[in-house]
């Protein structure tokens, strides 16, 4: 007898849970999701900088409301330097919702907020996943392994002293680092034209240690020296290209390595100024195509 009457208790239970359901979740959210809503800041490591841009900015406030504030969200997670990390939309928010779930499925604007990190913070891939109770879970792999990092690093502090001078100006010690990364490298026609991939040469590694770089090597390797000597900087991309954006002297300036290092039919190593420190008018006038950036996103140097 008392078998039958346990089981109608869980029949009815379960009939009550069934039509009740949606007060449950409410409750559950409400009671006990709540908690971890109150989500920390991401621990920064040491290459995370402390810099607000036009389009994007540091934040503390991990749920957002709007699309600004979830892009504010992805620059502090990617600068930060962490792997991992969870947010929330608030439940009744469809914009937010709806702009993660763009965000996850065309992932250019995060390709565009990868630029204005710090190289060693970068991604190379990042996939974002979400629940219908808000929770936004941001999973990291980055370009630059440890051992990478290291390795770079110490050539760097060979190269440093004699490449920086300290009684010369930011321009002049620019152009000496300027020179020695064309000088010291080769474009990776190889991989650009036959995506035959031998070097690391979309990263600084390929151009600070293997001597061959594509255009995201020469950016990178510029961009950890202009670190090193405290200048602020970004990288600028367009659709098949990437540069150099450096602020010197209250303004911005484009700085193009790769375009300073043009390949020659004879295979005659070249070393050229065009594409140093120039501002956006005069870029226009020496080419378009490869340099039409997004000036929604880049508004510093326009």
């Amino acid at each position: 007898m008392k078998k039958y009457i346990v089981l109608l208790v869980l029949a009815i239970l379960l009939v009550l849970t069934y039509f009740n359901r949606e007060a449950i979740v409410v409750f559950y959210v409400d009671h006990f999701i709540k908690e971890e809503k109150m989500v920390n800041p991401p621990t920064e490591n040491e290459y995370a900088r402390n810099i607000d841009f036009q389009y994007v900015q540091l934040t503390s406030n991990f749920s957002p409301n709007t699309k600004q504030e979830v892009l504010n969200i992805y620059y502090t997670i990617l600068n930060s330097g962490v792997e991992e990390f969870t947010f929330y939309c608030k439940e009744e928010d469809t914009e937010c919702m709806d702009y993660v779930k763009f965000l996850a499925k065309d992932q250019t604007i995060l390709s565009h907020i990868n630029n204005f990190v710090h190289p060693y913070n970068s991604f190379k891939h990042i996939v974002t996943k979400y629940d219908s109770l808000g929770k936004v879970s941001v999973t990291i792999e980055k370009y630059y392994s440890k051992e990478k990092i290291e390795e770079i690093n110490q050539k760097i502090d060979e190269l440093y002293p004699n490449l920086v001078n300290s009684t010369l100006t930011n321009e002049m010690n620019i152009k000496t680092i300027h020179d020695y990364i064309i000088n010291t490298s080769r474009y990776d026609k190889e991989r650009s034209d036959s995506k035959i991939v031998k070097y690391d040469s979309d990263i600084a590694y390929g151009n600070l240690i293997q001597g061959i770089g594509l255009c995201g090597g020469y950016t990178d390797s510029m961009a950890l020296f202009l670190e090193r000597m405290g200048i602020k900087n970004y990288k600028i991309s367009s659709e098949n290209h990437v540069w150099n954006a450096v602020y010197l002297n209250q303004k911005w300036y484009h700085l193009d390595l790769t375009w300073d290092d043009p390949i020659s039919e004879d295979g005659k190593d070249n070393l050229e100024y065009n594409f140093f420190l120039i501002s956006s008018e005069e870029l226009k006038t020496l080419e378009d195509a490869q340099h039409n950036f997004n000036q929604e996103i880049y508004q510093e140097i326009i």
